[in-house]
């Protein structure tokens, strides 16, 4: 099968699907490797990761002219829409299992991170394990967060294309949201598992491992809650998302949704709950936020602080001071005259 014919036979690209999945299906179908088919298309050498990153003019009249898709299709199969600060939020293959889709089929939105239903069957997507995130977090969790990762995800979906973000973009929120905002600290007792004697004894190293304490825990404490603790800390920043697991991904997308929703708010609470060090290094992933922000924070944290320690004096119960003054009237009386 060679020559500039059309093939014979081509596949219609499945809904979303991305270049590099219809690639793989079509050498499949003609019992060719990849590299083989696109060598019959006349893209010797290349990469169909990197074609569907950036595909060329030539390279798009190339593929219709051996198969007979518009040029359109072939581009909706690309992410050209994406800004260069994005593509390390693409993956290679799914990142999470839609069980109703078929294995040889990979779509572009189930390779970012911020797509937590397949867009063609409605299903809740599964990590490695099998697990949904309703599983993981439990229906009421995720009826209280559906809408904030909603939200989330549709700042995501405007970063990674270059459009409007508002007045904070998903940089500048995924900094805050994975600022360390206390020092590292072992386990607590509500984090650990319920042990024996011998148990803790045995796992003695893993009780007292520090663990990462960042502000992700604050603004969504339901991840908090069902986090495994060992796998509660992400990477910083934009790769907290990108290199994430399915549980993490949701509960940053979620977080980026709380802090549109009331960023002011929000960044007082991590603050309050910081230790001295941990302010700190939330200060500094603030001062990318606009200066505006930045203003109404130090306007209300005060007020905030103040009240906060208030709140602890009423708290704290009252001892009563004993005293040291001299008792003119005794307890007791002593009878005259009596030795």
């Amino acid at each position: 099968m060679t020559g500039e014919r059309r093939l014979p036979v081509v596949f219609p690209p499945e809904t979303d699907e991305r270049l590099s999945s219809w690639v793989a299906r079509m050498a499949s179908f003609y019992a060719m490797t990849v590299p083989e088919f696109l060598a019959e298309l006349g893209l010797s050498g290349r990469d169909p990761f990197d074609l569907e990153w950036r595909l060329s003019d030539g390279e798009g009249a190339l593929i219709v002219a051996r198969t007979g898709l518009t040029v359109e299709a072939i581009q909706a199969m690309t992410f050209q829409e994406f800004t260069p600060d994005a593509r390390m939020m693409i993956t290679r293959k799914d990142r999470h299992h839609c069980p109703l889709c078929p294995d040889d089929v990979h779509r572009k939105s189930l390779a970012l991170p911020w797509v937590f239903r397949c867009p063609v069957h409605g299903a809740d997507l599964q990590d490695a394990t099998g697990a949904t995130l309703p599983e993981m977090l439990g229906d009421a969790r995720m009826a209280a967060l559906a809408t904030h990762a909603k939200a989330g995800s549709v700042i995501l979906n405007a970063w990674a294309r270059g459009a409007g973000q508002g007045i904070l973009g998903a940089p500048e929120m995924l900094a805050v949201l994975t600022a360390r905002h206390r020092r590292a600290s072992p386990p607590s007792l509500a984090e650990q598992p319920r042990m024996s004697l011998q148990t803790r004894r045995d796992y003695h190293e893993f009780l007292t491992m520090p663990i990462l304490r960042q502000a992700l825990t604050v603004v969504v404490p339901e991840y908090d809650l069902v986090a495994p603790v060992l796998a509660k800390p992400v990477r910083p920043g934009l790769y907290g998302l990108a290199q994430g697991s399915l549980l993490q991904g949701f509960a940053l997308t979620a977080g980026i949704g709380r802090l549109v929703e009331d960023p002011v708010a929000l960044a007082i609470a991590v603050l309050l709950a910081s230790d001295t060090d941990g302010q700190g290094r939330v200060q500094d992933a603030l001062r990318s936020w606009p200066l505006s922000l930045r203003r109404r924070i130090s306007a209300r944290l005060w007020r905030a602080q103040r009240d906060e320690r208030d709140r602890r004096i009423a708290q704290t119960p009252t001892r009563r001071r004993q005293s040291h003054e001299y008792r003119r009237v005794q307890s007791h009386e002593y009878r005259s005259r009596i030795s």
